[in-house]
């Protein structure tokens, strides 16, 4: 009898492992944050998943916040990490880009909301190790931009592609360099300079696309439009050349904060763009027509071998994205805003199914 009773414990123990670590079961965030970068890495046979800072739910400039949260895969809760770092007077930020590379998150630029609503971009980038949870200032970004697509290659560069500075968008590819810790340009962004634009990589080709410009007028304010259109571009020998080229866009509609991710679909790889929302807004979710903005449920996907947008399945509807994560193959996205502009905990798995 005591035997049963141990073989039943133990079956009861298993039970409840396997239930831990399955990513079909990735708890929700602490509490709702949207706008937030996000990254997972793995180190020593754990995988980790980080969101850094971003906005609460009253997407008012004091609802902006440094927070960080870490989640193990296979375990129940996210953990509080050190907030992160600031050199601004006001410490949270949004509209920041986090990547992983060689076992550790680099979390770059974005931009801080004053009381009285004006906005500062971040001059300053950080790497934290998940293991000891410590921070380590990087060199400043040359020139400091927020919402712009931060990306990595061959486990040693960053590219960070256009975005928004203090003093209006850039074209520029600013590219760090893991190994010497250095910063240099790359082949300029071809297109017009956007922010809130998404990309994604596979080997040594990255798939850019939309975002918002500014149209400048002689005799009123300038405007910001959103601009479809996408751009391939292929690293050649030397990480700093990226011949680009232009692709037909989707639909012919951009799409605002949206999220890419590369991934496999039947062997081959495939660049997929995630939510975000057809009419571009601030940080409050109302669009700079005055509108409410929601988000879009279309999925994209590119396929690189067939140089091809290929048709998908709907997914949930989010919007104000910073990034994606993939775990087994299985892709989330990590808060965000859903309908109604409700700011949200929830890590959202998006199935792509072509048809």
């Amino acid at each position: 009898m005591l035997l049963k009773s141990i073989s039943y414990l133990s079956s009861l123990a298993a039970a409840a492992t396997c239930v831990a670590v399955s990513a079909t079961t990735l708890p929700d965030l602490p509490e709702p944050v949207s706008n937030n970068a996000v990254a997972i890495t793995s180190v020593r046979g754990k995988t980790y998943i980080a969101s850094f800072m971003g906005i609460g739910p009253g997407k008012q400039h004091s609802d902006v916040h440094n927070k960080v949260w870490m989640h193990t895969v296979g375990e129940f809760n996210w953990q509080s990490l050190p907030a992160v770092p600031s050199t601004q007077k006001v410490n949270g930020r949004i509209a920041a880009s986090a990547v992983a590379l060689n076992n550790n998150f680099f979390i770059f630029g974005g931009f801080s909301v004053n009381a009285d609503g004006s906005e500062q971009t971040a001059v300053d980038s950080y790497r934290i190790d998940p293991v000891t949870k410590r921070y380590t200032k990087l060199n400043d970004i040359p020139v400091p931009v927020d919402d712009a697509v931060a990306l990595t290659y061959q486990n040693r560069y960053i590219y960070l592609v256009s975005g928004r500075s203090d003093h209006g968008n850039v074209n520029l590819v600013q590219v760090f360099d893991n190994f010497t810790q250095r910063w240099s340009q790359a082949t300029p962004f071809p297109g017009k300079s956007v922010f809130g634009l998404a990309g994604a990589m596979a080997d040594n080709r990255m798939l850019v696309c939309d975002g918002v410009a500014l149209q400048y007028y002689a005799d009123k304010k300038r405007e910001y439009k959103s601009e479809p259109a996408c751009y391939l571009g292929t690293v050649g020998s030397n990480a700093n050349q990226i011949d680009w080229r232009i692709i037909p866009h989707p639909t012919g509609t951009a799409r605002y904060r949206m999220a890419g991710i590369n991934t496999k679909i039947d062997g081959k790889d495939m660049l997929v763009f995630i939510g975000g929302t057809t009419n571009p807004y601030n940080y409050n979710g109302i669009g700079y027509n005055g509108t409410p903005s929601e988000p879009d449920s279309k999925v994209w996907v590119f396929s690189l071998a067939e140089q091809r947008w290929l048709k998908a399945a709907d997914t949930t509807a989010v919007m104000d994205l910073r990034g994606l994560v993939d775990i087994d193959g299985d892709i989330y996205s990590v808060g965000g805003m859903q309908q109604g502009r409700q700011v949200s905990p929830k890590l959202i798995k998006h199935q792509i199914k072509l048809q």
